[in-house]
């Protein structure tokens, strides 16, 4: 078997040094032969000087992507991957020793399966504030956290591995693309350009797995532990979720679904109040929904911009 790793990556030449360094330790099977993709997505640091201080220890190719974007990142890579398995992790990821054995042999187990997906953890940057150390898996999906079962089972559509961790067989996915509309880039926080494809894959007949012995870590640096970033991150959702499933026709009250209005005030209203009034598990799950509402309307065109509750 010939597998390809993919890692794309943008100006965090530091993250990605540690993320290379830690695949020295990856246990390989010795009937399996591997690539590791680096996709240099137009970065403007270290980040070819730390990908040549790896290529002795690791079968790296570097890749350049002038187009800003993760979509466009993971399109470049896929076009130029050689294996029958592409395996897919972040810049910011500290995988298992024997997380790539655990997508081969996946691989074996289910031969009709088109794709799979493993476990994600935090790896947090310091001690987090109280009130996500205790709460994080209420916001879990703002991390990139996948933690579902110890046992493999079938995806299903609301349920999808995360672009930190999961592997395609490059046949089936040389049919698709990942949307460009879709996927972090320096003017847009909306994620889901895995998820889409991999539902889309679904919905063509196509089938995955969930393979609990495939684990990384994923880095959550200081920054991304606050309200603020919680807040732009749920916003940037909504934004995704409402530009793939708007209606044609849809009808709107100065620009907006008076439905959705109405659900942004309520939801307002109960975040602001839990601030005040309720335990951070129970605010939390009010700002992810507050500012998946405030996205989606801003989908339309209407809120140029998170407001106050994006508070630290």
């Amino acid at each position: 078997m010939f597998i390809t790793v993919a890692v794309c990556t943008w100006n965090r030449a530091g993250l990605l040094d540690r993320t290379l360094a830690h695949m020295h330790k990856l246990a390989v099977r010795p009937e399996v032969d591997w690539e590791l993709l680096v996709v240099n997505n137009n970065c403007t640091d270290d980040t070819d000087t730390v990908i040549r201080r790896h290529e002795g220890a690791l079968p790296i190719r570097r890749l350049l992507e002038p187009a800003p974007g993760l979509s466009n990142a993971r399109n470049c890579a896929l076009g130029a991957a050689r294996g029958e398995l592409i395996v897919w992790t972040d810049d910011d990821v500290l995988v298992d020793e024997h997380w790539l054995a655990s997508y081969c042999e996946a691989a074996d187990c289910y031969p009709n399966a088109a794709f799979f997906g493993g476990q994600v953890l935090p790896w947090f940057e310091g001690t987090p504030p109280p009130w996500l150390r205790d709460n994080w898996r209420t916001v879990a999906d703002a991390f990139a956290v996948r933690d579902l079962d110890d046992k493999p089972f079938p995806f299903c559509r609301h349920v999808l591995p995360y672009g930190a961790n999961f592997a395609v067989r490059t046949g089936p996915l040389r049919h698709y693309t990942f949307d460009t509309q879709l996927g972090f880039r320096p003017d847009s926080q909306m994620p889901g350009e895995e998820t889409t494809l991999l539902t889309q894959m679904l919905s063509d007949g196509l089938t995955g797995w969930w393979i609990p012995e495939a684990r990384v870590r994923h880095f959550v640096p200081r920054s991304r532990q606050t309200t603020r970033y919680l807040f732009a991150f749920f916003h940037g959702y909504g934004q995704g979720v409402t530009r793939a499933g708007r209606m044609p026709g849809e009808r709107l009250w100065f620009g907006r679904p008076p439905w959705l209005c109405r659900m942004v005030a309520g939801a307002a209203l109960r975040y602001y109040t839990g601030r005040v009034c309720s335990q951070p598990k129970v605010w939390l799950r009010e700002l992810a929904r507050y500012a998946t509402l405030r996205g989606r309307l801003h989908a339309y065109g209407v809120d140029q911009h998170a407001d106050g509750a994006a508070k630290r």
